[in-house]
């Protein structure tokens, strides 16, 4: 899914930094071409948004450890 991320403007200097994290999806108009809308929209601290997205990061990876683990396995069974 793809994501708009944009720095969300803030009353005082002194508040943290806030992003706005626009969730799109694409979908098809009455006249059958694509368009792009907002699924959902989400506003949270910046250091909040870079925690969670490396908090994923590293399961992303330990995913893909574990498929290239599995394809391994697979090749071994196709020989």
């Amino acid at each position: 899914m793809a994501k708009n991320i944009a720095e969300k403007s803030v009353e005082s200097a002194d508040a943290p930094k806030q992003v706005t994290i626009k969730h799109l999806k694409t979908m098809k108009n009455a006249s059958g071409n694509d368009v792009t809308v907002v699924d959902w929209q989400d506003t949270k601290n910046v250091d909040e948004a870079i925690s969670q997205a490396e908090a994923q990061l590293v399961s992303a990876e330990a995913l893909v450890v574990e498929l290239k683990a599995d394809i391994v396995e697979y090749k071994k069974i196709k020989g």
